[in-house]
């Protein structure tokens, strides 16, 4: 194995790493366990059937399923499901909630439940209300839904508002936003705003396309991958299989990553025999810089580029723009200024230099340890610069590639559900409602949560999704959204926003079908651009009042809008939203026909196999990425208890192994070494720099709020950096904001972790 780590990267001893008890290896056994656990169950045969239909894999964006059958690819490989799809939909075949459930407990009662526990209570299968002064949720009838959220979406435009997930349809995506142009308001806040968006925003502006340039068939021509701030492993485990076939034809991969994550050091894939019985290596080096420094390790690895000449001059002057300002701020980046910043030494970023500029199809590809810091788009121009530098973009088998996590988040960008919409979109959308359309600025999700908490929405309407958990700030997202009038939710389950995230009158729950359980064909959009045809199914839920997401679009805006110039009831026959698709979505020409045809298919204009890119001059734009400041603040400015022991450190949130978005299905992360959603993951000698031992219960502290009793668990994390679970540390930090996506730096708080007591041995 030719993995190299950090010299300089303090970490655990063996005897320490010996007696964390997390396995060395990341898939494996566990993997199949799991899937038996779940397919010989009683629920089994339906888990299998599930499986099976023809419909788009519920979970993470790199996508399987559609019309080639539920276990095949884009490129019709099969045994293409992994054990986050079973997890998916064993979550959606539960039993319907009893409405006793909601009748006997009070809601203060609801909001005590965890995540896990707020899932488990099972399926929503009836339209619920919690009114002003109640202490319970209610059912309602069908009639009084529309009743309501009719008169609520006839507030002044600039005061209604939207919030979506990537769990829905693009059908569903293309009506919300439609619905809510249609009403003059560009409040169409989104989950992307909180993950990818400085991928959308950076290489929009780069490469005049915001998605991927790279497809499946790309990733299997790559002699190399770089991937950054990723936990594929546990996010992805698909995209696995694709690293393990490329390091068993010869090729490199780099992991850029301050934790060592251990499925990205070796893997073993169930999808291989020999893999999953001793494992796979990954890793050909692992590079763990300082939480936020991407930036400064790219300039350096740019810096060594030029330096060893293997950069592409002429690659740059035929196809870029901008290219000279970034090659001289490399070049004259001081090389310690360098090091200093990122935490990684010379001689590794060189030889990370060295493998990408002898390599001949990079694949860059990064995850939100990317996207979510305060200079996320700055962290997405400085790997595409390195692309650009090395001629690794427009060619078969190389370029960008952002790993999106929901299985539908891109689609949503695509169909328009976004605060920047294209003028192409917007001029054939003019054409299609016969009017101009507002020009009025949008909110983001984290500037909805910030008007709403000034007042400023009477009206919210949430299309899946966790408002409420996925913001920093628990308590001003739970203050905000009690200050919006009437908010309605449409989900398949329950979850803790439905139980904080309450109107200040009428809060609505709207239960509707899975997406192997609509009535009608909808499609959805991977993360490398391939569009999916999901067929019709049913539910399982017997006697359930559920609604189709656009069955329930469709009739509210025609109760908005009438039948002129939009026929809006009959977009409930979802063939005819696909047309309307193909007319006013650019790449999307080839849905109108799908319902014919069956032939899925890739969006045009976005995969680059050669270097003429979708910019005005054909060329990709380059831009300079300044290293970043970074620094913490002093114990003492965290005001804590001038007695207590303790460090400041960079902490990152994350998810845990099983879990999906805000939605925990198990407590711990075994692959991590951490039992509990209650840990805080950090590098044994910041411990015992602070006085502190492993096990030891400490108060961790966030510039809004304090945990308390939180056990230290030890790992190879980058010594200065921590990891706590996603949501729930959301409610200690406010989060810093990149300027230029809006989104929150979740990936960089600074907290201070202390104790008051003795260290316990």
């Amino acid at each position: 194995m030719d993995l190299e780590r950090p010299s300089n990267v303090p970490s655990a001893t063996d005897a320490e790493l010996k007696n964390s008890r997390t396995p060395t290896v990341g898939g494996g056994m566990p993997v199949i366990q799991y899937w038996a656990e779940h397919t010989l169950s009683p629920d089994g045969p339906q888990i299998w059937k599930t499986l099976r239909h023809r419909s788009a894999c519920l979970s993470c964006a790199w996508g399987t399923g559609g019309q080639k059958g539920g276990f095949a690819n884009e490129e019709g490989e099969t045994l293409q499901r992994c054990a986050k799809s079973v997890e998916a939909i064993a979550a959606e075949l539960k039993p319907a909630i009893a409405p006793e459930i909601f009748a006997r407990r009070r809601i203060t009662e609801l909001q005590q439940l965890t995540s896990q526990e707020a899932d488990r209570l099972g399926r929503l299968s009836f339209p619920m209300i919690l009114r002003a002064g109640s202490q319970h949720y209610e059912r309602i009838s069908w009639e009084e839904v529309f009743a309501i959220a009719e008169s609520a979406f006839r507030k002044p435009a600039e005061r209604v508002a939207s919030y979506s997930s990537g769990r829905s349809s693009n059908e569903a995506a293309y009506l919300l936003q439609l619905m809510m142009r249609a009403l003059g308001s560009n409040n169409l806040a989104d989950c992307s705003d909180l993950c990818h968006v400085p991928s959308t925003t950076g290489l929009k502006q780069m490469f005049g396309s915001g998605t991927s340039m790279v497809s499946l068939a790309d990733l299997k021509q790559s002699d190399c991958v770089v991937l950054l701030g990723s936990n594929a492993p546990a996010n992805q485990p698909r995209l696995m299989n694709e690293l393990i076939k490329l390091r068993d034809r010869g090729g490199k991969v780099i992991i850029v990553n301050p934790l060592v994550e251990v499925g990205l050091v070796k893997f073993a894939s169930p999808a291989f025999v020999k893999s999953l019985l001793v494992g796979s290596d990954i890793a050909s080096l692992y590079l763990q810089p300082i939480p936020g420094s991407d930036a400064a390790l790219m300039v350096g690895i740019q810096k060594s580029l030029l330096e060893q000449g293997l950069s592409q001059p002429k690659y740059l002057q035929n196809h870029t723009e901008g290219w000279e300002a970034v090659v001289e701020y490399a070049a004259a980046t001081d090389w310690d200024a360098i090091t200093q910043t990122c935490g990684i030494s010379r001689s590794e970023i060189e030889a990370a230099a060295t493998t990408i500029g002898t390599s001949q199809r990079v694949v860059f590809a990064w995850s939100m340890g990317i996207t979510q810091h305060d200079n996320g788009v700055d962290n997405v121009f400085s790997i595409a610069n390195t692309a650009l530098l090395t001629g690794n973009a427009g060619k078969p088998g190389a370029g960008t590639m952002p790993v999106r996590g929901h299985s539908n988040v891109q689609g949503f960008g695509s169909m328009g559900v976004t605060i920047h919409l294209k003028e192409e979109i917007r001029a054939a959308l003019e054409k299609l409602l016969d009017r101009p359309l507002s020009r009025v600025p949008g909110y983001n999700t984290h500037a909805l949560i910030a008007a709403a908490d000034s007042g400023k929405i009477d009206t919210l309407l949430c299309l899946g999704g966790n408002l409420y958990a996925a913001n920093p700030d628990s308590t001003q997202a739970k203050r905000a959204l009690g200050n919006v009038e009437t908010i309605v939710y449409l989900a398949t389950k329950p979850n803790l926003g439905h139980f904080h995230g309450l109107a200040r009158q009428n809060t609505l729950v709207i239960p509707v079908f899975a997406r192997f359980e609509n009535p009608h064909k909808v499609t959805t959009e991977s993360g490398n651009n391939f569009v999916r045809l999901s067929d019709e199914g049913s539910t399982h839920l017997k006697e359930a009042d559920l609604i189709s997401e656009v069955e329930f679009l469709t009739e509210l805006a025609h109760r908005l809008h009438g039948e002129a110039p939009v026929r809006w009831r009959e977009l409930q026959d979802t063939r005819y939203v696909r047309q309307l698709i193909a007319k006013t979505i650019p790449g999307y020409e080839k849905i109108g026909e799908i319902d014919r045809t069956k032939q899925e298919f890739t969006i045009s204009n976005r995969i680059f196999h050669e270097p003429t890119f979708a910019t005005p001059s054909g060329k990709a734009n380059m831009f300079v990425t300044p290293l970043p400041c970074l620094s913490l603040p002093t114990l003492a400015e965290f005001e804590v208890p001038a007695q207590a022991k303790g460090i400041v450190l960079a902490l990152g949130t994350g998810r845990s192994y099983s879990q999906h978005n805000t939605v925990v299905y198990r407590s711990g992360d075994r692959y991590r070494g951490m039992p509990h959603r209650n840990c805080i993951l950090m590098n044994a000698a910041d411990a015992r720099k602070a006085g502190l031992s492993e096990h030891q219960r400490v108060a961790v502290r966030g510039d809004r709020a304090q945990l308390d009793d939180v056990e230290i668990i030890y790992g190879q994390i980058r010594e200065g950096a921590a990891l706590m679970f996603y949501p729930e540390v959301n409610a200690i930090f406010k989060a810093r904001v990149d300027e230029k996506s809006g989104i929150p730096a979740y990936k960089r708080v600074p907290v201070a972790v202390y104790a008051l007591g003795p260290v316990s041995k």
